[in-house]
């Protein structure tokens, strides 16, 4: 065996072990998405805006985005194709890019992010009447929490106070019926930190993704490169 050949398959079973652990970490992040979405089951009626679910869904998309690429990289590998592993590459390239950028993205604009989920969700509530499944969600999540309203509690009052007395619904009332005074934190704040709380060890898992990733990056273009130096060597 040549010296090109021998650096051709260490390369090709480093790159298919760190694309196995690539597609593992999909699996991983798909199934965190799933989780929380079956956790989430009773509040899915509320817009996409709120944290948790919007967490859920990213989860769900970026699990299943890093499955399909891992396993391209796993193919390409395996099958030592210089068309296979371009494609990988750009894909995971571009992946790569798109993370870093919408990690900046919602660094930068994270308070003008916050300000357009709340008036998403604050513009939902005035179907809370109307929209029987809605009125469950937001019967759940205020339970679930033990809080009220999107910003606070007052933000009920447009929607319930017909004869202009203020009136919270009764998920927001310790008594179980429609009350005056409730629960005192927002639920947009009490789920935002719920959601910090429990996604430390997810956002771990992310960062060890990310790196597995740029190291695919490296050892498909090495594969790419020591495949082409073999045909030559074969021509």
């Amino acid at each position: 065996m040549t010296v090109t050949r021998r650096c051709l398959c260490c390369v090709k079973y480093l790159m298919f072990i760190f694309n196995l652990i690539f597609w593992l970490g999909g699996c991983g992040l798909f199934g965190v998405g799933v989780w929380l979405s079956f956790k989430q089951a009773e509040i899915s009626s509320l817009p996409l805006s709120f944290p948790s679910l919007s967490a859920a869904n990213l989860l769900l998309v970026a699990g299943g985005i890093t499955m399909v690429t891992g396993f391209l990289g796993c193919l390409g590998a395996l099958k030592e194709q210089r068309c296979l592993l371009m494609t990988f590459f750009v894909i995971l390239l571009i992946l790569v890019l798109t993370e870093v950028i919408l990690a900046v993205t919602v660094h930068i604009y994270q308070e003008e992010l916050d300000k357009k989920a709340q008036n998403n969700l604050l513009e939902g509530m005035k179907d809370y009447l109307t929209d029987e499944r809605l009125q469950l969600s937001w019967d759940s999540v205020q339970k679930m929490f033990k809080c009220c309203g999107v910003i606070n509690k007052t933000d009920w009052y447009p929607v319930l106070s017909s004869d202009g007395k203020p009136t919270l619904p009764a998920s927001c009332c310790l008594s179980g019926q429609e009350c005056e005074h409730g629960w005192e934190e927002p639920c947009y704040q009490k789920a935002r930190t719920w959601l910090l709380d429990n996604i430390t060890s997810v956002l771990v898992f992310g960062i060890c993704i990310v790196i597995v990733q740029l190291l695919a990056l490296v050892f498909s273009m090495m594969m790419y490169c020591q495949i082409r130096r073999a045909e030559k060597y074969l021509d």
